[in-house]
């Protein structure tokens, strides 16, 4: 683990412990790390399940790939140094969301294999949940609702990931979603239903 650069921090101890917060939440903290190609569905999963959490009283966040890089990492451009330092602070802000009770969706094309996996590791047992939005590179690109593949096509964006830049797949996804055959709403509530099957949400 990579130690930080201050000898002179330390970690602060809570008043309210995470079991009480949960308690009174009635929820299990999680990060639910949606990754896939651009358009793949994604954010629009997650803000769905966000919506559907809402709904019922419970407490969650969505953070989203392109709304984190207008300000927390603003800084961040797209070369695999940058891609994996972006994973790595928005793993840091999720883990610390969930040990505060929160469920957070993350939807972050995220195409490292290695990138996620330091990710889960940082987090408790239990606290990440790994959602491969599983579409085919040629339905992503008939969608292209902001024209980003056909621009990576004509070499108007270096680095995309599918067309000029690899992704990796995850290999042990706890849920894949096959959202060019499945609707918004099926989706999410595969993943609600994942949820509530695993003790995060009380039924």
């Amino acid at each position: 683990m990579i130690q930080p650069k201050s000898a002179h921090i330390s970690r602060t101890v809570p008043r309210v412990t995470r079991a009480e917060r949960e308690m009174r939440l009635g929820q299990r903290g999680v990060t639910v790390w949606f990754t896939g190609l651009s358009a793949s569905g994604k954010s629009t999963v997650a803000l769905l399940v966000d919506q559907r959490l809402t709904e019922r009283g419970r407490h969650s966040c969505v953070l989203d790939g392109d709304d984190v890089r207008f300000g927390l990492n603003r800084d961040l451009g797209f070369s695999p140094q940058d891609r994996a330092e972006n994973i790595r602070r928005i793993g840091e802000v999720a883990k610390l969301l969930a040990q505060n009770g929160t469920i957070t969706l993350t939807a972050f094309i995220s195409p490292y294999r290695a990138d996620r996996d330091r990710n889960r590791k940082i987090h408790e047992p239990r606290d990440f949940v790994e959602v491969f939005v599983d579409c085919p590179l040629e339905v992503c690109e008939l969608r292209d609702p902001r024209g980003l593949y056909a621009k990576a096509r004509s070499g108007e964006i270096l680095e995309f990931t599918g067309v000029s830049a690899p992704y990796e797949p995850p290999l042990r996804p706890e849920i894949v979603l096959h959202t060019d055959r499945e609707t918004e709403e099926e989706s999410a509530g595969r993943i609600l239903a994942y949820l509530e099957e695993k003790g995060y949400l009380a039924r």
